[in-house]
This record gives C-alpha cells, sequence and structure tokens, in this order.
C-alpha cells in the first residue's frame, strides 16, 4: 500500500471517529425523550429534563470510543464508517457507565461530576437528593441495557453479557473501595489497592469495551485475549493517574473534587505506597491523617504534603511509567488493522498521560 493511500486510510479513520463521537452526544439527548414516558407526570418530566442535561454534560466518552476500536480491530473497516448497531451500543454503554456514576456519587457523597454539581446534589438536599438520584440511575441503567440489546448486531447479546458480567465485578471493586476506607492504613495492602483499581477501572473501564467492541465485530479469541492484555495495563495506569488527581488535582481541571478521595478516606495507592515507605513518625502522622473526622482544608494541604513527602506521588508515577509501557508493548503485538492498532495506542497515552 502507497503512502498516500495509507494516509487517505488514517484521514478517513480519524474522520469516521470524529463522526461517531458528534453522533454520541445527539443521540445522548435522544435516547432520554422517550414517547412512551411523556404524559406519565410533570413531575417525572422535569426529572427527566435534569438527567438529560446531566447526560449530556462534557466527558470524554471513553468506553464508547474505545468500543469502536475494538469492533475496528475485528473487522478492519473503521476507515469505511461506523454502522449503526455500534453507534446505538455505544450509546447504550455510555448511558451505562452514567449510571454508575450516579450511584458511584451517592455511595462516595460526591459534591461535583464533570465539572458540575453530582446528580443527588441537583434533585434535593441530602437523603431526598440521593434517593431521587438512585431511582434515576435506575431509570438510566434500564435504558441502557434497551440500546444495548436491540442494536440488531449479531453479538450483541453476547457483547452484553459479556459486559454485565464485568459489571458484577465493579460492584466487588466499589465495595471494597467503600469498605476498606474503614480499616487502618496498616491493614489495608497495596495489592488490594491494585486489586480495586482493576475491578473498578481497568477491566469495567478498559478491557470491557474493547473486548465488547471486538466480539460486536466478530472478533476471534485470540484477539479478544490480546486486547485483555492491552486493556488491563492501560486501565490500571488510568486509574493510578486518577488516584493522584482524587489527591492533589485541580478542581477546574479533573472537573470533579480534587481532594474527594481524601474526604472520602479513600486508601488509595498512592497513600499506601506513601505508608510503606515512612518511618513510624511519618506513619502516625498519615493515620491520624486519614482518621480524622474533618478531613477538608487544613487536613488536606497535610495529607498532600505527606504523601509527597514519604514518597507515595513519585513510587505511583513509577508505576504508571512501567504499565503505560507494558500497554504499548501489548497494543504494538495486537493481531488486525495496524490503523485500528495505532489509534489505539494513541488514544491509551492520551487517557493515560492527561493532566493532573
Amino acid at each position: 500500500m502507497t503512502t498516500l493511500a495509507r494516509s487517505d486510510r488514517r484521514l478517513g479513520a480519524e474522520a469516521a471517529l470524529a463522526d461517531f463521537q458528534a453522533d454520541l452526544e445527539r443521540r445522548l439527548a435522544a435516547a432520554l425523550w422517550l414517547e412512551d414516558e411523556r404524559h406519565i407526570d410533570p413531575v417525572w418530566s422535569r426529572a427527566l429534563v435534569e438527567l438529560r442535561s446531566y447526560a449530556v454534560r462534557p466527558a470524554k466518552r471513553v468506553r464508547p470510543t474505545l468500543l469502536t476500536v475494538g469492533w475496528a480491530l475485528a473487522t478492519g473497516e473503521l476507515a469505511q464508517g461506523i454502522p449503526e448497531g455500534v453507534r446505538q451500543f455505544g450509546a447504550g454503554l455510555e448511558l451505562l457507565h452514567t449510571f454508575m456514576l450516579v450511584h458511584d456519587d451517592v455511595a462516595d457523597r460526591a459534591p461535583t461530576r464533570r465539572g458540575g454539581p453530582a446528580l443527588h446534589r441537583l434533585l434535593g438536599p441530602d437523603k431526598v437528593g440521593e434517593d431521587l438520584a438512585v431511582v434515576l440511575g435506575d431509570h438510566l441503567y434500564a435504558r441502557a441495557l434497551e440500546l444495548m440489546l436491540t442494536s440488531g448486531l449479531p453479538g450483541s447479546v453476547a457483547a452484553t453479557r459479556y459486559f454485565l458480567t464485568v459489571c458484577r465485578h465493579t460492584a466487588a471493586g466499589q465495595y471494597l473501595d467503600l469498605e476498606l476506607s474503614r480499616s487502618p492504613l496498616g491493614e489495608v495492602s497495596l495489592f488490594q489497592a491494585l486489586k480495586v483499581a482493576t475491578l473498578k477501572t481497568a477491566k469495567y473501564g478498559f478491557v470491557a469495551p474493547l473486548v465488547a467492541g471486538a466480539m460486536l465485530g466478530g472478533g476471534s479469541p485470540e484477539l479478544l485475549e490480546a486486547l485483555e492484555r492491552v486493556g488491563r495495563p492501560a486501565g490500571l495506569a488510568f486509574q493510578l493517574q486518577d488516584d493522584l488527581i482524587g489527591l492533589f488535582g485541580d478542581d477546574a481541571v479533573a472537573g470533579k473534587d480534587g481532594g474527594g478521595d481524601y474526604a472520602e478516606g479513600k486508601r488509595t495507592f498512592p497513600v499506601l505506597a506513601a505508608w510503606t515507605r515512612a518511618d513510624t513518625l511519618g506513619r502516625r502522622r498519615l493515620q491520624a491523617l486519614w482518621a480524622r473526622a474533618d478531613r477538608t482544608g487544613p487536613a488536606l494541604a497535610d495529607a498532600r504534603n505527606e504523601v509527597q513527602r514519604h514518597g507515595g506521588v513519585d513510587a505511583t508515577r513509577r508505576v504508571i511509567t512501567r504499565i503505560t509501557r507494558q500497554a504499548a508493548r501489548a497494543a504494538q503485538a495486537l493481531p488486525g488493522d495496524p490503523l485500528a492498532k495505532a489509534l489505539l495506542q494513541g488514544l491509551v497515552e492520551k487517557l493515560v498521560r492527561r493532566a493532573a
């Protein structure tokens, strides 16, 4: 193939992805305008307006994009355009993710999401807003499955079943994350922190959309296994970067509370890496900071200083660098369309290296 032909294919693939992402935004808004719900009650109609506004906030749309790349690796047809079924499945996948965010924010008592108030903060004070957000999350879950299962692709049922299996594991990761936040730092291991990151992000956020996309495209078992080898380290690197954002991030950049992980007492990798490297006095300081009832203001500044001083940030960045390289090597070794492979490598690099 000539250089010009390769260039034309790449431009075609990039244009197809850009069109997919623009179309996704339209689909997300349209998916929550439902004829059979128009006349249920004005109260419900107002709730759906809030839900639509929340669902279409600017976001990375990581999972639908990875789904499309997985499909492209299986079919080699990205430059020819993305079919209707993949577009609809991708919209359903994004709504499923939005459902997870709504429930996670209630569990974490998170104040913000995607640059605005968390949904439960919009809907009412304290318990009332939380209850209403949980119900709207349930609605999102049902609507997501409707879209995924009716996408018309031969592999849609198998891909949906696979993704729901991963969601069960994600629930286990979220449970561990919340439960471990009640344990003393010395009783939580780095291995457990990595397990939570793998279950909550690596499998759910990276492996599952890549593999599901390849399933929609009729990908071989060898391709599915190879995509898992890319997604696990890439997703883990993404989560470790997110752990840094959750403690040190700028709210305006992160789109959520930059000190939220400390406010919720999360036992994330940077914190535990600092604990393992600290002397006795340093461990006492860390434990006292994470045991505080009020973890805001000066306490947050002290927590950041202690984690930085005891090497938690540097240790986390070293792991991110190592496993990002692992993901890059695995992506290079992927079978399938070289163009889709290059797009996946660029996407992984961009996601992992995003500003903290």
